[in-house]
């Protein structure tokens, strides 16, 4: 039987300065990811959509970890897959399969949590089937 493989969040906070992101407490939200939910890690990158959070993703990613589920919240989720797609493909990972994107936007911090909890219980049973 093989191990199990917890699902890896990245919050992307866009600089912090995103008034989408006003009602959310960033600390509250990421130290509850991180000790309360079956989460390898939780982790902040200040913006993932520029060049210096492209440079992080590729170098993040792990190359041929198939079995991963990367849990990335921040803006649109049509846009974080446009924009993640080339980083996953040189990795061999599926964006499709591999990357579950959350607009956490404009929402109070619990509700964010309860978003990512969702999110992280969906990763979890899906590993299962």
């Amino acid at each position: 039987m093989s191990e199990r493989k917890l699902p890896k969040f990245i919050m992307c906070f866009c600089t912090g300065e995103c008034p989408g992101f006003a009602k959310l407490e960033l600390w509250k939200f990421i130290n509850f990811v991180r000790n309360e939910l079956d989460v390898e890690y939780a982790i902040v990158h200040p913006q993932l959509c520029v060049d210096d959070g492209d440079r992080f993703l590729k170098d993040h990613l792990r190359e041929g970890e198939t079995d991963t589920i990367y849990i990335i919240g921040g803006c649109d989720p049509r846009m974080q897959k446009k924009m993640f797609k080339n980083a996953f493909a040189e990795k061999g990972l599926d964006v499709d399969k591999q990357l579950i994107s959350l607009d956490l936007r404009n929402m109070p911090t619990e509700e964010a949590m309860k978003k990512v909890q969702e999110a992280v219980e969906r990763a979890l049973k899906e590993q299962k089937t």
